[in-house]
């Protein structure tokens, strides 16, 4: 093994803008630990940009900050699959180093849904990161440092200064580009953390944090990532993702039938209180067995509904870094399976993200191999072998073929079987992976960003979860044209009602039956209906919630309150010159506000009568002061008041289950000289939902 050098470089040529490359999944094919050479402690790590957001920090990290500790920059994209590879690399690098070393997430959007800073809190909770990130959306670290790919990693010594790395290629660079074993991490890590500890140079005190998961609420779903209705057993499966669970609710009346898995993740077969997923995806179902996708644990697992028992079919629990490689199904390494479904002959198809390529598993004799796709990641159509695919995400077979949502390439494309031939039907038909948006239209024209989820009808339709649009959209397969359906602002929201109102946040998938789209609408934790005939949304209300609480984690919040309810109150009119907002809220009785999540009220306004500072116009605080106070400067005019409030509110005496109310209140205000109070009130009463004893 090489030794680990300090070398004197000189940096003049890394620190260079580069340009954004498409994510890399090659770099840790073929990366040793003897290809890693660190150095030149002369050179001090540039200070991160003033006036970026931060997560999971109470404020912005500085260098000085991290003097002590060797750093290690992550520049990742949250849709990337290379870089959620990454996530359980760096907890295992943070659990061995835990008060020697930081990860500083870089998060460098590729699409313009990851580059908010509000989805990025979500996606953290998420994928439960414990480290700062910055959301580096315009790409100032990135180019600062001169990264290559998706994912590219950075390291920085405990006196501040940039690591320069040898790669593969034999050039000396300030980042390296690729999945990374954890060996070549922990090899650089350690060896810093030894040589820099010899000379006491290592401070061991934890940086200060603000978790995002800390703050979040608990609630029956955790970012439900896909769902199956079942009419001829009339029911409802769903992918509880970030609980590790599958719940099994009657499709009807939405009772809880069971669950399936602890509540935490882990590879473990057995019945159902005892198996363990690891973020579980899609499903497919064939009588009494229901097949998932364990996506975080690269394996297929079988559910016995009627022995109410799990085995493992395919995959052995680790990670492949082969795309083209065949065998017995519990034998064969698996790379990220993102979606399952039933073909003809007892064959399940899978959408394995890790590879970019479509395979598939026969039940008759348990082999498993890949099917279409190169294993190239791009968006190139053409013969199963030789076509390109990006990450495929959502499944949905009928009639010999095989359609796919295309994630990284914005996309919906189908397999034919018959013709072995892939042909795209929805997003660019460049092999463009950086072509996306919200356009409707035919192949060619439209645009779509990071769909996730395809389902069909009866009639031939299909119907898209575009995700990172947080709508729900039509696809003609035949003429090719997709249509926007619901989604009424395409920026990501939580309400119930028609088209022109309802709102999703980042479905990841969805299925059809008897007439009603059921949509795991992921961001929002909840389970929406749509019901096609008469153009309504609703959202899943579990009739025995309780059956959804998970023992140590007390509280939980019910999602189905008053979600997306509207009111517009009367008239008000008020005294020009310096006044307030009361918001006056009247919570049930024996309950009060949750003190683990925040209070909040967003204010916009249709004119300049009423006008916030910039710092009152969000307001989000845990367990504030009733009523609340909000200073305002109050114009001569007219204008419409809109607040977006989210209350949590928890039992007083039994805090087991919370409830949360969502509400947008309209005022109507005229202010004028002669008005008679300089406050705007504005009253709102909180009625819970009704549940069984």
């Amino acid at each position: 093994m090489r030794p680990i050098i300090f070398l004197l470089f000189s940096l003049v040529a890394i620190f260079s803008v580069s340009g954004v490359a498409a994510q890399d999944d090659t770099g840790g094919e073929d990366m040793s630990q003897d290809d890693i050479i660190i150095g030149d402690p002369r050179v001090p790590a540039p200070e991160f940009p003033a006036g970026l957001d931060w997560v999971n920090v109470p404020a912005p990290v500085t260098m000085e900050a991290l003097r002590g500790k060797v750093v290690v920059l992550d520049f990742w994209t949250y849709g990337c699959i290379n870089c959620i590879h990454m996530i359980p690399v760096l907890e295992q690098l943070e659990a061995k180093y835990p008060d020697e070393l930081v990860v500083i997430g870089v998060h460098s959007a590729k699409f313009a849904n990851e580059g908010q800073t509000e989805n990025l809190r979500q996606i953290v909770q998420r994928y439960d990161l414990h480290h700062p990130l910055i959301n580096d959306s315009a790409f100032t670290v990135w180019q600062t440092w001169g990264a290559q790919g998706w994912p590219s990693f950075a390291f920085i010594d405990p006196l501040g200064n940039v690591v320069v790395v040898q790669g593969p290629t034999g050039q000396p660079a300030a980042t390296l580009a690729g999945e990374i074993p954890f060996e070549v991490f922990d090899r650089v890590v350690g060896g810093m953390v030894t040589y820099f500890d010899e000379r006491d140079q290592i401070k061991r005190e934890p940086l200060e944090l603000a978790l995002e998961a800390d703050s979040a609420p608990s609630t029956p779903l955790d970012f439900p990532g896909k769902v199956l209705a079942d009419p001829d057993g009339n029911r409802l499966f769903i992918t509880d993702t970030n609980h590790h669970r599958i719940v099994i609710a009657d499709l009807t009346t939405y009772e809880v039938l069971d669950v399936v898995g602890a509540g935490s993740r882990g590879l473990a077969d057995g019945d159902f209180a005892e198996v363990r997923f690891n973020k579980p995806q899609g499903l497919a179902l064939s009588g009494d067995t229901l097949y998932v996708a364990d996506t975080n644990n690269h394996a297929i697992r079988a559910v016995d509904l009627a022995a109410r028992s799990v085995s493992t079919i395919a995959g052995t629990g680790e990670q492949s870094r082969s795309r083209n490689q065949a065998g017995i199904g519990i034998q064969t390494d698996l790379s990220s399976p993102w979606d399952v479904a039933l073909g003809d002959d007892n064959l399940l198809y899978i959408a394995m993200a890790g590879p970019h390529q479509l395979w598939v598993l026969d039940l008759n004799d348990s082999v498993v191999s890949p099917l279409v796709g190169s294993g190239a990641e791009g968006l190139v159509d053409g013969a199963f072998s030789q076509a390109e695919l990006a990450q495929p995400s959502g499944l949905y077979y009928n009639a010999g073929k095989l359609y796919f949502a295309d994630s990284e390439s914005s996309s919906i494309r189908v397999a034919d079987m018959s013709t072995q031939q892939v042909t795209t039907l929805a997003g660019p038909l460049e092999n463009d992976l950086f072509t996306f948006g919200d356009v409707d239209g035919v192949a060619g024209d439209s645009r779509l960003q990071h769909a996730l989820g395809v389902t069909g009808d009866d009639d031939g339709n299909l119907y898209v979860a575009d995700t990172y649009n947080s709508k729900i959209k039509l696809l003609n397969g035949e003429t090719r044209e997709i249509s926007s359906l619901f989604g009424e602002t395409g920026l990501g929201g939580y309400r119930d009602g028609n088209a022109d109102v309802a709102e999703f946040d980042e479905p990841g998938g969805l299925d059809y039956a008897a007439g009603k789209l059921y949509v795991a609408d992921t961001n929002n934790q909840a389970v929406r209906v749509i019901d096609l005939a008469a153009g309504e949304v609703s959202t899943v209300t579990f009739s025995n919630v309780q059956a959804l609480l998970i023992e140590d984690q007390p509280t939980v919040i019910a999602g189905n309150a008053s979600m997306g309810v509207s009111v517009t109150l009367p008239d008000q009119t008020a005294k020009a010159g310096e006044g307030t907002l009361v918001l006056n809220i009247t919570l049930p009785e024996g309950y009060k506000l949750n003190d683990l999540a925040p209070f909040t009220a967003e204010w916009v306004t249709s004119n300049e009568a009423v006008i916030f500072a910039e710092a009152d116009q969000v307001f989000s605080v845990p367990e504030p002061e009733l009523p609340i106070r909000i200073p305002v400067r109050l114009a001569e005019g007219e204008d419409l008041l809109h607040g977006d409030l989210t209350i949590y509110y928890c039992e007083a005496v039994n805090e087991t289950l919370c409830f949360v109310d969502r509400v947008s209140i309209d005022a109507p205000v005229t202010v004028s000289a002669d008005g008679g109070d300089s406050q705007i009130v504005l009253d709102h009463r909180i009625v819970p939902p009704q549940l069984p004893q």
